[in-house]
């Protein structure tokens, strides 16, 4: 596809229609806005546009898709492969002002709220009174705009699903400025093809999200969680289907390794308690009942110290205690980016049967390829994050163990029946990946549903497929 080089009309016509204090030229262009959170990918935009409405959006897609103006929408920019990164240029179209709750409906139990309102406004607004939004991906300054459209998953998959599971509806303005809606407040949806579905995860490759409406549920009244050591990953991986099976399902279940954990305690400057074991399972419950939750507390630490291996089982119930073992959890990310130069992620997701077998594989290869590769993950939905670091290599060293180390850690995926992407997407950066692990048809497929939703290819070009 030919894109039309931007110039004065294209830019005046954007001024009209937002406002000159809302749309930035060269060097205005801040540079985090030519990368996402990871910076494996990077490509400035020909002009950053600031929108406060879906009728601005509207009227902006119909004159982009009129004159061959490619468009790539950006929220908080949180996302690891590259989807809201402008690599045709055009215009990156900034939702994050469209930041408004709009309608709690207690009787529907449904919130509407617009794209660019953060994840950790949506848990602070609804818990105040005593509702619950559960995906719990672990970038809570992310939009739920961006989540919607990688499908963001999060701790607690295990029991309470990814962001699918708590869409309703969606309005969603279409690539030559129409807008569509799918779904609404409604519980059932047999109502033809499933349009809502398409663009949830499309990592908005097929149109716009303008307003979401999203479920809700009554808020748990209490959780607590237990960190449980193993003698080594074998035993602590085993044991996850049994914690699963054997009870009640749990909130969540990660699996932390000792060098993951230690990184967190250097990144935060602080102690974790317990944290002295090789491979640990972090487990926890909520619900409203508290005699079913120590009864699932008591169950659990019977059957993990008699029967799976484990060392012993801490509860993790205070808030001070909470606080330090969740906090070291969310920022994994954070510190393993501190303790190298660069790094790069394989987000795989496998049937749990395999994920021991796939953990022992990825220290082969760092040990093949002389490269350190950290990694935690999901045990309870078998999405693992496998991270490359760069440390002293070359640029030429890197991005040759990165091709050589990714292409062997997707092929052994594939062969356990596992997915390129649990959570994070495939954007720009795991393009390729894609196509060897669901073949031709697939890929045919998706192009024929991208062509009838965007025949001009103008909406967030180059991703996906």
């Amino acid at each position: 596809m030919e894109y039309k080089k931007m110039n004065k009309t294209d830019f005046d016509f954007l001024e009209n229609l937002v406002g000159e204090e809302f749309v930035f030229l060269k060097n205005e262009i801040a540079e985090d806005l030519a990368h996402d959170e990871l910076g494996t990918v990077f490509s400035y935009p020909e002009v950053h546009v600031v929108v406060s409405d879906k009728f601005q959006i509207m009227e902006l897609m119909k004159y982009a898709n009129e004159n061959l103006i490619p468009v790539t929408v950006r929220g908080s920019g949180t996302g690891l492969v590259g989807a809201c990164v402008p690599i045709f240029g055009g215009i990156l179209l900034d939702t994050t002002k469209m930041n408004k709750i709009i309608e709690l409906d207690k009787v529907n139990m449904t919130l509407r709220v617009e794209p660019g309102v953060l994840l950790m406004e949506i848990s602070e607004y609804v818990e105040e009174d005593n509702y619950f939004y559960a995906p719990d991906p672990g970038e809570k300054s992310a939009t739920i705009g961006g989540n919607i459209a990688t499908n963001a998953g999060g701790m607690r998959a295990v029991k309470y699903g990814v962001t699918r599971d708590w869409i309703r509806g969606l309005e969603v303005v279409t690539p030559d400025g129409e807008l569509i809606v799918t779904g609404g407040k409604i519980v059932k949806d047999c109502s033809g093809y499933s349009i809502k579905d398409l663009i949830i995860g499309s990592e908005g490759t097929l149109g716009i999200i303008v307003e979401a409406t999203l479920k809700l549920v009554p808020l748990p009244q209490k959780s607590v969680s237990l960190l449980i050591p193993f003698k080594n990953r074998e035993d602590a991986i085993n044991a996850v289907p049994k914690v699963i099976m054997e009870h009640s399902i749990p909130t969540a279940v990660e699996y932390l390794e000792k060098q993951s954990l230690h990184f967190s305690e250097e990144f935060l400057g602080k102690k974790i308690p317990n944290a002295d074991y090789s491979d640990y399972l972090l487990v926890s419950y909520d619900g409203n009942n508290n005699h079913q939750i120590d009864s699932d507390v008591e169950a659990l630490s019977n059957l993990c110290i008699n029967s799976l291996g484990a060392i012993d089982v801490y509860l993790v119930d205070t808030d001070e205690r909470l606080d330090s073992v969740w906090s070291a959890r969310g920022a994994f990310l954070e510190a393993i980016k501190a303790s190298t130069t660069e790094i790069d992620e394989c987000d795989v997701v496998l049937p749990r049967s395999h994920i021991s077998e796939f953990l022992q594989f990825t220290e082969d290869v760092s040990k093949e390829l002389s490269i350190r590769i950290p990694y935690f993950g999901h045990a309870g939905d078998g999405n693992l994050h496998i991270y490359f670091c760069k440390d002293e290599l070359s640029d030429k060293e890197w991005k040759s163990k990165i091709k050589k180390g990714f292409q062997k850690m997707y092929e052994k995926a594939f062969s356990f029946g596992g997915l390129v992407s649990g959570e994070h997407g495939i954007g720009f950066a795991k393009k390729e990946y894609l196509e060897q692990q669901v073949g031709p048809k697939q890929i045919a497929i998706m192009k024929g549903i991208k062509q009838v939703f965007d025949p001009n290819n103008i909406l967030n070009p180059g991703k996906i497929i």
